[in-house]
């Protein structure tokens, strides 16, 4: 009988597939993502030091969001990475999916961090 895996152990799987290939330096970082059902999460990490620059969620306190679960709060959170990211002089950066599929909650947040000054 074929067994199923389960949907995270196949996101986890393209990720370390998409990992290989991808890396972040000082001249441009990766822009990372990671979503839960109750919230969405971005870091811009340097991969040859081996620090998070910047860092923003649906948790930050500023945002004063009630569902963090949403595109509208990815959204948000895409205007706060970029904001958090000039103020750092990241203008460029690579774009990580984090396994996920590039529609809904990751694309607002990347749309939004587009719109609001990173290039990738």
């Amino acid at each position: 009988m074929i067994s199923n895996k389960s949907r995270n152990s196949m996101r986890k799987v393209r990720h370390e597939r998409i990992r290989r290939h991808m890396h972040g330096t000082m001249s441009a970082p990766r822009l990372n993502v990671f979503r839960s059902n109750t919230g969405i999460y971005a870091q811009i990490i340097d991969d040859e030091s081996k620090k998070t620059l910047v860092s923003a969620s649906s948790l930050d306190k500023e945002l004063n969001l009630k569902n963090g679960g949403n595109v509208e709060a990815a959204s948000k959170v895409g205007e706060l990475i970029a904001e958090r990211a000039k103020k750092a002089n990241i203008k460029k950066v690579v774009f990580d999916r984090g396994g996920y599929l590039y529609h809904g909650r990751v694309k607002a947040l990347a749309d939004a961090a587009r719109e609001n000054g990173l290039e990738f």
